[in-house]
């Protein structure tokens, strides 16, 4: 018999002083040791020439240390910024530290952290289609727009990013291509640019090359060009492409090893805007709720997004659970993960004849686990929660079984089913845990195995548990089309109320980010995979996989429409959005609920619609900045994120709900609640919208004042009201709804929200 805990083991080193002066010495060593920060800077006007940017960057640090150019730790000075914010990164002691805090023209110093990353058939499910009067041609598959990806890197030699059909990059780009030592591959006109920054480019002899795999992934998803049948080991075969795929791409290496410090994010960032790029792609989670001017992203971004940069960013993987929404700042594309109607699916059938769908990349040709009924086993009956994830095993009891497993993290599915393999056991079917609900995997599993729903999973867990001689079989299926429901919300996908601004929906839309196909690196993610030199496209899902497949929607509308500001593209996406799946009926979460707004946004991204949306919600700089006074964050917090001096006294500050914002959440009590919008016709001259309000809840009454905007020419703008109340007493659950702006040629949707009255602050 053999037992054995997975986990990581520490090996801890005692050191014992045998004097005082040992001691001292110890002490002293930690008061030097330096630490990574980014230091953030008053804006210079006459800062000149990146060399005097330099310079001007080193006299901040103490007179010992400006000779102190490099040490044993490398240089004292990482990054130099220059375009997302007036500032550097900085090796310094803790003495360095508090010394430069004191020094005027310093605004603030951010210890370095460590960022997670937030991990064929999409363009079809989305309504993409080739051919000549197809929406797709007819939008140039989003030629001559830059999409900058900031992530792991990218493989430049994937046929994912061949160039045929690609036309030279623009004009204004100014961007480096790193992979001069690569003799096979390198830039071209699908990859016009790849740089790594700071330890992603440390001991590198091609420091863009991606070495987690998630790079390539994403890189391809946004616009990756056209590769005839494409697939995952026989399944999901077909033409893979992104979104965008005659768009460019530029790779900025930010993160070594899945890996990112926040000070090569932040120069990442920075060299993008100065290169000149499009649209900017951010897979990365930020940190959770902190408020804008403390957070680094929020910073960066508000700087591209005055440089005409579309930002679109990762919500992040921590749902279901309430107010974990990443990336938050309104003025970002915030992305969720949603499903679509392609399953990789496996049937379990147990001995008393029931049967339960699920999904499994595990897909045998000769269907050899389906032969016959085997055992099933359901560890740790005694309550032994390791042993229910399969983390302990008992060799004796799970050889020659299938063994049901109930799921731990994502990451750890594949791993679930080595150690189920590693003690001799013929199958697995992996259950979900019950917030997890009915989101199920297409993992690369090494066993037969099915990866089933709660639901499904506590079925299989009864009859195991009450019959004295339980048996399962797992079959395969391959491919299936048209699975419903499609689109819903994945479990993990975070959910706001956002905790940095309330007041403002996150996220704002949803897109594929489940077991989406794209090209594939050999991967350290993946190490159970790096051998295999033919499997050149892989699964994966998470947040991660949904962010770029806007940020290539949004290079379409942007190839369509070059003059539209960030703000105008999102309002488009936003507003032209289906909260209807494919069967006509609501999109639901994860437990096949109705979703709400603080799980999808405004709702699953419909392409075809937003590249034509009717009206806009404009938004620039200076009503930003007038929010971000309504906020209360002060002048000096204002400052920091906009580099400007700003004295909100001055100016007329607003809520968060009268930023003019594509959705609206009304902090509804007891008084109504009036707030003012405007919108851009950018459809037909002579247009005219009717006002319709969708408000299930009848306790709500919304009156929109005037009912009707006529437009006589193209970009005329004109404002409205939106006057919410409760017709009784407040509802604690609070409300959900829509407000609709209908012509004969569009329906341009923004959600109402009225948060619970105990809503995550």
């Amino acid at each position: 018999m053999r037992t054995q805990r997975s986990g990581s083991h520490r090996l801890g080193l005692l050191l014992f002083l045998s004097s005082s002066a040992a001691l001292l010495l110890a002490v002293s060593a930690a008061a030097q040791e330096r630490k990574n920060y980014v230091v953030r800077l008053e804006p210079r006007d006459d800062a000149g020439s990146t060399d005097s940017v330099e310079e001007w960057h080193r006299s901040f640090l103490p007179e010992a240390t400006t000779l102190d150019a490099a040490g044993d730790d490398g240089p004292r000075i990482i990054h130099s910024y220059t375009h997302v914010l007036s500032g550097f990164a900085a090796r310094l002691t803790d003495a360095e530290a508090e010394s430069l805090r004191s020094k005027e023209g310093c605004l603030r110093l951010y210890p370095e952290e460590f960022l997670p990353l937030a991990t064929t058939h999409s363009p079809g499910f989305l309504g993409l289609h080739m051919g000549k009067d197809g929406f797709w041609s007819r939008s140039g598959f989003g030629r001559g727009v830059v999409i900058g990806l900031l992530d792991t890197g990218i493989l430049p030699s994937h046929p994912s990013f061949g160039d045929a059909g690609l036309p030279p990059p623009p004009k204004k780009w100014k961007g480096a291509c790193e992979f001069r030592s690569i003799a096979a591959a390198g830039c071209n006109n699908k990859v016009i640019g790849a740089r790594a920054f700071g330890s992603a480019a440390v001991n590198n002899t091609a420091p863009p090359v991606d070495d987690a795999g998630h790079g390539t992934h994403t890189a391809s998803t946004a616009a990756g060009n056209f590769v005839q049948n494409a697939d995952v080991r026989g399944n999901a075969h077909g033409t893979a492409s992104g979104m965008a795929p005659h768009a460019h791409l530029a790779i900025y290496k930010v993160c070594a090893r899945s890996r990112c410090s926040i000070m090569d994010i932040i120069a990442g960032l920075d060299a993008a805007v100065k290169d000149g790029v499009d649209v900017l792609s951010f897979s990365i989670s930020a940190t959770d709720g902190a408020q804008f001017n403390y957070d680094l992203i929020a910073v960066a971004t508000f700087k591209a997004m005055e440089h005409g940069i579309f930002v679109s960013a990762a919500a992040g993987n921590d749902g279901p659970v309430a107010g974990t929404i990443r990336n938050g700042a309104p003025w970002m594309l915030t992305v969720a993960a949603g499903t679509m109607d392609r399953a990789i699916r496996t049937t379990v059938r147990l001995g008393n004849g029931q049967e339960f769908d699920g999904e499994s990349l595990f897909q045998p040709r000769n269907n050899t686990a389906g032969v016959r009924q085997l055992p099933l086993v359901f560890p740790g009956r005694n309550g032994d929660t390791d042993a229910r994830g399969c983390s302990t095993l008992v060799e004796a009891e799970v050889r020659g079984k299938v063994v049901l497993c109930e799921s731990r993290s994502i990451s750890e599915h594949v791993e679930q089913g080595q150690m189920v393999a590693a003690y001799g056991g013929a199958g697995m079917i992996l259950m979900n845990k019950p917030a997890e609900g009915y989101t199920t995997f297409a993992d690369a599993h090494v066993l037969p195995a099915s990866h089933v729903s709660y639901a499904a999973g506590s079925k299989i867990a009864a009859y195991a548990k009450s019959t004295p001689r339980p048996t399962a079989t797992i079959t395969f299926r391959g491919t299936v089309m048209g699975s419903s429901p499609a689109p819903s919300v994945a479990f993990f996908s975070s959910r706001g109320p956002n905790k940095a601004s309330p007041g403002i929906l996150k996220p704002d839309i949803t897109g594929p980010g489940m077991n989406i196909l794209a090209a594939w690196a050999p991967s350290e993610m993946h190490p159970e995979f790096a051998d295999d030199v033919s499997l050149t496209f892989f699964m994966e899902s998470g947040t991660s996989m949904s962010t770029p497949h806007l940020s290539g929607i949004a290079a379409i509308v942007k190839s369509l429409h070059p003059t539209w500001s960030p703000a105008a593209i999102k309002s488009a996406i936003m507003t032209s959005s289906s909260v209807a799946d494919h069967a006509g009926v609501p999109i639901k979460d994860e437990q096949y609920r109705r979703a709400s707004f603080y799980s999808m946004g405004a709702g699953y991204v419909n392409p075809s619609r937003a590249v034509d949306p009717g009206l806009v919600y404009d938004l620039g700089a200076s009503e930003y900045i007038a929010y971000l006074c309504g906020l209360g964050l002060g002048d000096d917090g204002v400052k920091e994120i906009t580099g400007r001096r700003i004295a909100c006294a001055k100016l007329k500050a607003i809520t968060e709900a009268e930023l003019n914002y594509p959705s609206l959440v009304v902090k509804l009590l007891s008084k109504p609640i009036t707030v003012r919008r405007t919108v851009t016709n950018v459809g037909k001259a002579q247009s005219v919208y009717t006002a319709a309000v969708d408000m299930p809840n009848k306790g709500v009454s919304v009156a929109v004042r005037p009912p009707m905007l006529r437009f006589t020419r193209v970009n005329e703008k004109q404002s409205f009201t939106v006057t919410v109340r409760w017709n009784g007493q407040p509802a604690v659950a609070g409300a959900e709804g829509n407000l609709k702006w209908v012509s004969n040629d569009h329906v341009v949707r923004s959600p109402i929200v009225i948060p619970p009255a105990k809503a995550v602050a």
